[in-house]
Order: C-alpha cells, then sequence, then structure tokens
C-alpha cells in the first residue's frame, strides 16, 4: 500500500503545501510505528513486570498487531464464544531509546486498541488502566523519560474467561492493533483534533467547517493562529483560509473553528470514493510548530421513513455484511492487507455497506472503506449492563463512546453511529432500558450531531424501546418489523442482521419460511437495506467441535460457497448462474438451526450407492430463464420467475459426469456455469493472491492450495493431509481449511484440504529477497513449489492509507 511521489508531482504540489514540507523537515510531528522488536510472556509475575530490570528469559519475541489466544490449543472446556480458545493475562515489554534532541517535544504512545482491561507502565511508572477492548488509547511519556538512554514500555494483559467475563464472539487477547509513538511540539493539534462537517452542499458549492482542537502543554499561555487548506485527490490546493488567532491558556486545550468553501465538489459516494485532504497549520508568532492532515470526503447523509437511505439525496439500498475483526490463522490481530483483501472480496460480490459488529473497527479499516467506497454502519457496543461490559458501563460509556465518535466522525463511509445490540434492557418491561437508550443517543447528538444513530435490537416486545433511535435496526425480524411501519409510518427502518436463507413469521421467528429476507427489504423502499449475519465465518460464537460460526456466506478463507450465489444474482446487474446440489449428507458444519442452509455444495461426485438415484439439482441465477443440461442431454429450460429466491429446482437421477447451466435472457445465453465428475487427485495447484510483497514485516500473501485431477478438475471428493513449510525471507502464519471443526491450532502449518482446498499465510520480514513456500502431500513424493518475492520499500515511500501516515 504505497505511492511513488514522482518529481511532477511535487513540482506541481511545492508551491501550494510548502509550509507542510518545512514542517516534516523540521521535524515538527512524527508518527513512528512501534509495531516491532516487542517482548511477550503469558501468566507472568504481576508485581515484576511493570518494572525496569526484568529477566526476559522465556519471554517469546513478537510483533504488532499479536493475538496470542490464536495460536494456542483448544480446550472443549473453554467457552464456545472464544473459539475454545485460553485467555488470561499476558505482559508485553519493549525497550527504546529517545533521542536527546527530542527534549522538549511531547512523545506520547498510541494503541489502536488492546484486548481488554490493559494496565500501561513506562519506567516502571503506571500511566493507565482501560477496561474496554475496542478503543484507542494514549499515554503520555514525556514527564517520564530517560533521554538519550534506555526506556522500558510495559503492558499488562487481562482477558479472563470466567462467566460473563467473555464476550460473544471471538475477540483475541493482547495489543491486537498496531501501536505508535508519536512525537509533537508541547502546542500541537489534540490527536483527532479536527472535526469536518459539510453542511451544505450543492453541484455549486460545498461549505466545509472545521473545528481544531490545539493543546497547550507548555508552562505558560501561548497566542497561537491556525490555518487550513483543502487540497483534492490530486494534491491541488483548492482553498486556503487565513490565520485565526488562538489563545490557550498552560495545560488546556482550545478550539477554533474555519469555514471553508469547495466550489463545485466532486462527491464522495459508493461508485465514485473522491477524498479532499484537509491540511491543518499551528503557529506560534512565525514558527510554525505543527501540522495535521485530515482526510475527509464530501456527502450527504440520510435515513427516512418512506425512501430509505439517502446517499447524496439518492436512494441507495444497503447491501450489506456484517464484520467481524477476525482473519483465519492471524486471529484479530490484523495487517492492513487482511482487511484490504476481505473488503477486496466483498466490493467484487456487490456489497456496499459494512457493519462493524459490535465494536468500533481499527482506523485503517475505515481509511480502506472511504477509499474503496462502503458505507458503514460504526457500533460502540454489543451489550451495556449486561455480559462482559456490565461492570464497566457505569463508569466508562461516556468515555468509550466518546472515543468511537472523535476517532471516526471525519470518515465519510460512516453514516450511522450504533450505540448498541440486541441489548438485554431491550426485554425490560419497565422504563429503565428506554432511558438508557435515550441517554446514549442523546450524548451522540450533542457530541457528533451530522449523523443520526440507531440500536440493533431482537425485541419482539417492547415496541416502545425500539422507537427510541433515529433509526431502528431489526435484527432477524421482518414480518415485525413490516407491522411496525403500518403502526409506526414516522419511524425509520433497517434491518442489522438478516439471516442468510430462512425467514421468520411475525410471532414465530423459527417457522422457517423459505422466502428469503433479502426479498422483503428489495420490496419495499422504506426500508433502508440489510445486513447479513453474517458475511463470513468468524471464529467464537461455537458448539464443539466447530470452534467458529459457520454460517456465512464465505468460508474463513475467504472463499465463496454456493449458498452465496443468491444475494450475488440479486445484488449484481452483471448475468450470472450458479449450480449447486443438495444432498444433507454433504459434510459440512451446519451451525445453528436459524442460520442454516439446506446442506449443498457445487459437486458432482457422490457414492456408487447414489447412482441412478433422483437427486435434487438447485440453479440460481438473475436471468430470465436457465437450461440444464446432463451429460450433454438437455432436461429442459425453466423460468426463473416460477421458482422462488430466483432459485429453480431440477430433480434429476445421479449419474457421473457433467451438468451445465446455461442462464438465458431474451434468445441469448448470457451466462454459463458447469460442475462435473472430478477423477483421482493426482497434482496439488498452488495460487497466490500476489506475488510480490513489501519487505515492511507486515505485508501478506494468501496462498490457495487445490486438489486436481488430470483434466484440472477440482477434487473436492477425497481430501488430503498437506504440510506447509517456508525459506527465505517471509514467515508462515498458518496453513488452514476452511472446515472450523479443526483439532490443531489456527496457527498450525499442516492440515487436511476441505473440500479440496486449503490456504497458507504468508508474510513478509523487514529484509528484502525471496521466499520459497513448500507443500508436502500426504502420500507423494514430489513437493510444490511456491516462490515469491519481497521488495524493500523505496525511499519515497509515503503510505496512501492515512492511518500510516
Amino acid at each position: 500500500m504505497m505511492k511513488k511521489n514522482m518529481w511532477s508531482r511535487w513540482i506541481l504540489a511545492l508551491a501550494v503545501v510548502w509550509p507542510f514540507m518545512a514542517a516534516a523537515h523540521d521535524r515538527v510531528r512524527e508518527k513512528e510505528n512501534f509495531d516491532f522488536d516487542w517482548k511477550f510472556i503469558l501468566n507472568a509475575d504481576d508485581r515484576a513486570n511493570a518494572g525496569m530490570q526484568v529477566s526476559e528469559a522465556g519471554w517469546q519475541d513478537v510483533q504488532l498487531p499479536h493475538d496470542w489466544s490464536i495460536s494456542l490449543n483448544f480446550d472443549p472446556k473453554l467457552s464456545g464464544s472464544n473459539g475454545h480458545l485460553p485467555g488470561g493475562i499476558g505482559w508485553y515489554r519493549k525497550t527504546f531509546r529517545v533521542d536527546k534532541k527530542d527534549k522538549g517535544r511531547r512523545i506520547a504512545v498510541l494503541f489502536d486498541g488492546i484486548y481488554s482491561r490493559s494496565d500501561v507502565y513506562v519506567n516502571g511508572q503506571h500511566l493507565g488502566f482501560r477496561p474496554y477492548g475496542f478503543c484507542y488509547q494514549e499515554y503520555d511519556l514525556t514527564p517520564y523519560l530517560n533521554y538519550g538512554a534506555e526506556n522500558v514500555l510495559a503492558v499488562r494483559v487481562n482477558n479472563p474467561l470466567e462467566h460473563d467475563s467473555v464476550a460473544r464472539w471471538y475477540t483475541g487477547a493482547g495489543i491486537y492493533r498496531h501501536a505508535w509513538l508519536v512525537k509533537t511540539a508541547e502546542v500541537h493539534v489534540a490527536s483527532y483534533g479536527t472535526y469536518v462537517t459539510t453542511p451544505v452542499v450543492t453541484a455549486e458549492r460545498a461549505e466545509v467547517r472545521v473545528r481544531t482542537s490545539v493543546a497547550n502543554e507548555a508552562e505558560r499561555t501561548k497566542t497561537l493562529s491556525v490555518r487550513q487548506q483543502i487540497t483534492d485527490g490530486e494534491g491541488r490546493t483548492v482553498v486556503q483560509s487565513g490565520k485565526q488567532a488562538l489563545q490557550v491558556a498552560a495545560g488546556q486545550t482550545a478550539d477554533t473553528e474555519h469555514t471553508l468553501e469547495i466550489p463545485r465538489p466532486q462527491l464522495w459516494d459508493t461508485e465514485h470514493p473522491y477524498l479532499y485532504t484537509l491540511h491543518t497549520a499551528v503557529y506560534d508568532g512565525r514558527k510554525l510548530v505543527d501540522t495535521y492532515e485530515t482526510v475527509f470526503g464530501v456527502r450527504t447523509c440520510e435515513f427516512t421513513s418512506d425512501r430509505g437511505f439517502l446517499l447524496n439525496g439518492k436512494p441507495l439500498k444497503l447491501k450489506g455484511f456484517c464484520l467481524h475483526q477476525d482473519d483465519a490463522s492471524l486471529g484479530t490481530a490484523l495487517p492492513l492487507r487482511s482487511m484490504e483483501r476481505k473488503l477486496e472480496i466483498c466490493k467484487e460480490y456487490g456489497v456496499n455497506a459494512i457493519r462493524c459488529s459490535h465494536n468500533q473497527p481499527s482506523p485503517e479499516f475505515l481509511d480502506l472503506c472511504d477509499r474503496m467506497g462502503f458505507v458503514v454502519i460504526d457500533e460502540a457496543f454489543d451489550k451495556w449492563k449486561s455480559g462482559y461490559y456490565a461492570q464497566y458501563f457505569d463508569a466508562w460509556w461516556q468515555e468509550d463512546l466518546k472515543n468511537m465518535l472523535v476517532r471516526d466522525r471525519n470518515h465519510p463511509s460512516v453514516v450511522l453511529w450504533s450505540i448498541g445490540n440486541e441489548l438485554q434492557e431491550a426485554w425490560d418491561g419497565s422504563d429503565t432500558g428506554c432511558r438508557r437508550a435515550a441517554m446514549l443517543q442523546d450524548f451522540v447528538h450533542e457530541f457528533e450531531p451530522s449523523r443520526q444513530v440507531c440500536l440493533a435490537a431482537q425485541n419482539r416486545h417492547n415496541e416502545k424501546f425500539s422507537g427510541v433511535t433515529d433509526v431502528v435496526g431489526y435484527n432477524y425480524l421482518e414480518a415485525r418489523m413490516l407491522s411496525d411501519h403500518k403502526k409506526f409510518p414516522e419511524r425509520r427502518f433497517l434491518v442489522t442482521e438478516e439471516l442468510p436463507y430462512y425467514c421468520g413469521a411475525e410471532g414465530n421467528i423459527r417457522s422457517y419460511d423459505t422466502n428469503n429476507p433479502w426479498n422483503i427489504i428489495a420490496e419495499n423502499d422504506f426500508i433502508a437495506g440489510g445486513f447479513l449475519w453474517t458475511g463470513t465465518d468468524y471464529i467464537g460464537e461455537a458448539g464443539w467441535p466447530s470452534h467458529g460460526w459457520p454460517a456465512g456466506l464465505f468460508d474463513i478463507c475467504m472463499v465463496e460457497k454456493p449458498r452465496a450465489a443468491f444475494h450475488r444474482a440479486m445484488w449484481n446487474d452483471e448475468p450470472m448462474v450458479r449450480i449447486a446440489v443438495r444432498d444433507n449428507a454433504l459434510d459440512i458444519d451446519h451451525g445453528r438451526d436459524l442460520w442454516q442452509w439446506p446442506n449443498m455444495a457445487a459437486i458432482w461426485n457422490f457414492p456408487r450407492a447414489y447412482e441412478g438415484l433422483v437427486i435434487e439439482v438447485n440453479t440460481t441465477t438473475n436471468c430470465e430463464r436457465v437450461a440444464l443440461f446432463h451429460n450433454g442431454n438437455e432436461m429442459g429450460v425453466r423460468r426463473t420467475a416460477d421458482y422462488p429466491n430466483h432459485t429453480i429446482t431440477w430433480c434429476l437421477p445421479y449419474r457421473r459426469g457433467t451438468l451445465v447451466a446455461k442462464g438465458i435472457n431474451g434468445t441469448d445465453t448470457v451466462a454459463v456455469h458447469e460442475i462435473r465428475t472430478a477423477g483421482d487427485a493426482v497434482r496439488l495447484k498452488a495460487t497466490a493472491d500476489r506475488g510480490k510483497l513489501m519487505a515492511d514485516g507486515q505485508d501478506l500473501s494468501y496462498v490457495q492450495v487445490e486438489l486436481l485431477d488430470k483434466d484440472g478438475t477440482l477434487v473436492q471428493h477425497a481430501d488430503r493431509h498437506v504440510k506447509a513449510s517456508i525459506e527465505g525471507e517471509g514467515r508462515l502464519v498458518g496453513f488452514i481449511s476452511s472446515d472450523l471443526r479443526r483439532k490443531t491450532p489456527f496457527t498450525s502449518h499442516e492440515d487436511k484440504t476441505y473440500f479440496g482446498r486449503a490456504m497458507a499465510i504468508v508474510q513478509s520480514t523487514r529484509k528484502a529477497g525471496t521466499i520459497r513456500l513448500r507443500f508436502d502431500v500426504e502420500g507423494w513424493n514430489d513437493p510444490v513449489w511456491v516462490e515469491l518475492t519481497s521488495e524493500a520499500l523505496p525511499k519515497d515511500y509515503v503510505s496512501d492509507i492515512p492511518s500510516f501516515r
């Protein structure tokens, strides 16, 4: 993730950004990656680990992001919510030096996320405790540093798994997001200290209002001035303000406000996610003491009671996935490429909206959504006064909610604030829950009024509670929502969790109606959209022997399942047809009843006992008609409109060979899908999604392996054990199939293929060179090799992800 600053761009930008270039040269603000050279130990002595002199014998060398739970062994006695993986108490230590010439500057450490209940120390001095695991934490190190000598940063992380101490899904454990060392002058823009809104947006102009919080940590009052500049996507200046005076008392923070105007603005939307950059400069007299960049977009967004969601005044039906933060062998410790890959796959599939369930995501995730064109529900909490957060709610809810609002308020992708999910208060017959919901919503309205507020409720009784927030989020209650719309036509409706296949009747959520819930969303303009639970399989919320939730449209390796054909057909205009065969004997981890599909796979290999038996075949399509051919014989042409859920049902006797489905519009065949009987597996095909990585110690390549027969057909019926190993400048994070019922840890380097596939995750080191990945298949003599290249960062490297600048 980078861009090269070519000479032409430098020349173009020189005159307009000279003050900011000068600032970089004078080192007024530096953001140093703090991910490397950490030590870690699990269940260590609390009394010793915070101090300067600690024996680190037995400590592991680790880098951030780091999730210690993902590499541990499964234990059936532990909670399935955490994937049957241990938590515990872990300690991190990092020794670092601060140059003597940095004395007089403010030095802070910024953690993007620590799960959970963290205590941070520097040189034995306790800096603070934070129980919530999803918020950023910043601590001022300045008073306690040894300049020109060694310093020790120590972090205690406590993730207990006793009853009511664990979240409802796998959260990981540790410093699972990035860390940064931030150096500024004593006078500086506060972290996340700019607030950009666009209250007036027309084709001719956009009014941009900027509020900037400037901190003064000097020992005397400062009279300062602040100037704002907006550049477009090409780095050209659009508008620049004059300097505005600001007086800030010693040890205080003060705000200044600017109003600027962008002529003929380019609007941000999901198809054209155009971004501007605000450059803030702070002066002490004539001296430039700080610069700060804020990426933002110009757009309007509104949830309405009759037209659903409006983006820039136009209805946009939200085709959404609910997503947790985890990724196969990485657990929750996700480098940038992991998130980017997942969002690329979602975008291609037709997703335009993400619900961050049930917590604020990493900052770079929102940067990617801004740039790639997703709208986002940013969610603060799962529960309030029940579960893990109950003991902390009263003391911490304001601070944790504000943390999300401050950090994420400038992201154009964020269109809705969610204050909670499936809350116990919804079932309270008193008004306590309503008062609590109103309290949180009022806080959001006062602090960040540019967006509306919702909560996600699985509530069948308390109509008043459901109507507190600006937008009503329904989890699995589409039928109830239709009734509520008639009773409360002024309310704004959204399906915050949508079942992937079945639909529940009002008063009987487990009626297993095969009318897909998306049909209800698509047919009613007043419904803003829906968010599938869940877009992808994830770790946790599991029942043994499974260690995760297997009911996603994509598996944990991000391979699209045959069951995903319906939403692909509904969410895209490109003609498509897919074949899936139904058979309850298929070895599929079915998950919980309400979120299941009938067992199906795109496979045409069955036991000899099936020969001649009638078997059900489904063809899902967005075409007008489908013609099905079995071993070259036409089985008929059927109209899609005659079948529910755009899925035509065929019954035919099983005979080995081929099935071909042709999607037809008018008289033209516009889409084709074929499945065939595979022979014995004779070779392993290995394909890397990226052959070149950056030697930054973080970059990733995902290498998929497939069992193939002599004709190149995927062999899904005879899985084999595969072992992976690595040489050169790379690290094998793990080798994993998509079967969540695995017996070895997620970070194991060997596994059995599942429906013919498995995947290796490779991470670069910080040294350029060649990476050679080897796969050995049980019973085969010849290994398969994949060669990757890790390239050194160019000297003019600039990250194009704002969080990494």
